[in-house]
């Protein structure tokens, strides 16, 4: 068996067997086969698809690359949350502690960047000395403490997915139903929570343009989830335009801090309360979805989530400061408004141009290899339904780049302004 052949093999549109994706997945784990090869693999997979047998077998050896946490030893339940990806998608930062506060543990692995989304780990690192890589015990202690812990993916869980993560995100090859089931699926089941809820996205700045294929992606992590043994719930959000106005990573957080205040976009909060409030009916914690809606409420608006967002900065050595003075964090050495020409209302507000804006901005990676600017990124002033007067402010950018006409015309065309 050599990997040549098994490029060809889906090249030619063949299914590929459990014992040669195992091959491959173990030989790139093991450095044994190199990028240039798993690259051209990775795209004739997304262009020839994988059948729902491949998609099992490849995310069962992506999970047994690597250790299973066991979180038996947690009293309580342990749930886990993860999302497709979006431009300015902050909920975990919001929901993580919003969960905790209301007696549930979260166990959660988190991503960083892929493209043009924002990942979890890069925006908890925008927090001064937040840590995001700890040992097992000390994820196990801090979640029987505190019931909250967030971190990176450690080399020991599923390192074959951390490899293959990376390299998609620089290969095209991101946006690919498989690849996307699979490394979700395999990380969420690697983190040995009981209740996994997936929020799917779909939309112009999702990998899923629209609902049909957010739903099918959806079933697919499901059918996967159950095969290898895990119940897996989804729902389906709308990333049609930004969640939220902040996109960059300290600005995202900035704005997650404002949410647990109390002070948060309509569209941010009432995602958060709705995912939260499918956590405790599956938890069995409330029988009926009203009343679980209504406890999460009450305890995102009376202060207990910010106390445990504070917990959980200061347990994985962050500055807690940062609730307070918002100056603490990184920050950028340029601003520039991007103003209106015209005049109507806003019909809609183009994710993809604003995420791709960010990310030229330094806020993204265009390469696996790139560093963040963790200060860098867009605030929009407006958003859809919105009215607008020539010499409006649309949007604010930040960087520590020099600012083009090329981003100023491609955050001024993400606004379709009637």
């Amino acid at each position: 068996m050599n990997i040549i052949d098994i490029i060809e093999k889906k090249a030619k549109k063949k299914p590929l067997s459990k014992e040669e994706i195992e091959f491959f997945v173990n030989g790139y784990t093991k450095n044994e086969i190199p990028d240039y090869q798993i690259s051209a693999l990775l795209m004739a997979i997304k262009l020839n698809n994988m059948s729902n047998r491949e998609t099992v077998d490849l995310t069962r050896a992506m999970l047994n690359s690597g250790v299973v946490n066991d979180l038996s030893s947690i009293p309580g339940v342990c749930v886990d949350k993860h999302s497709t990806g979006g431009v300015g998608d902050k909920t975990t930062i919001v929901l993580a502690p919003l969960v905790a506060a209301c007696g549930l543990n979260i166990a959660k692995m988190s991503g960083r960047g892929l493209g043009h989304t924002g990942g979890t780990i890069d925006k908890l690192e925008s927090i001064p000395n937040f840590k995001t890589q700890l040992s097992q015990q000390k994820f196990l202690n801090q979640v029987k403490k505190i019931g909250i812990a967030v971190i990176g993916q450690s080399k020991n869980m599923v390192p074959a997915d951390k490899k293959l993560y990376a390299l998609r995100d620089v290969t095209g090859t991101v946006d690919s139903m498989p690849l996307i089931a699979s490394s979700i699926i395999s990380k969420k089941l690697a983190s040995g929570a009981s209740i996994i809820e997936l929020d799917v996205k779909y939309g112009d700045g999702a990998f899923m343009k629209n609902k049909k294929d957010a739903t099918k992606l959806a079933n697919l992590m499901i059918y996967v989830g159950k095969k290898l043994g895990r119940k897996v719930r989804a729902v389906i959000s709308d990333m049609n335009e930004p969640l939220g106005y902040a996109i960059g990573n300290s600005l995202e957080v900035i704005e997650c801090i404002e949410t647990l205040k109390g002070h948060g976009p309509k569209d941010l909060t009432d995602l958060c309360l709705h995912i939260c409030a499918e956590f405790l009916l599956e938890a069995k914690k409330f029988r009926k979805y009203e009343q679980a809606h209504e406890y999460a409420k009450g305890i995102l608006y009376s202060g207990k989530a910010l106390d445990k967002f504070k917990e959980f900065v200061k347990a994985q050595g962050g500055n807690v400061g940062i609730v307070d003075n918002y100056s603490l964090f990184k920050q950028p050495k340029y601003s520039f408004d991007i103003i209106s020409n015209k005049k109507g209302t806003i019909k809609n507000v183009k994710a993809l141009n604003i995420g791709h804006c960010s990310m030229l901005l330094g806020g993204g990676r265009m390469t696996k290899d790139d560093v963040i600017d963790m200060s860098a990124g867009i605030v929009l002033k407006k958003k859809n339904n919105d009215v607008v007067n020539v010499g409006d402010v649309l949007a604010t950018c930040y960087t520590d780049k020099y600012f083009s006409q090329e981003i100023n015309d491609a955050i001024l065309n993400a606004f379709t302004i009637n």
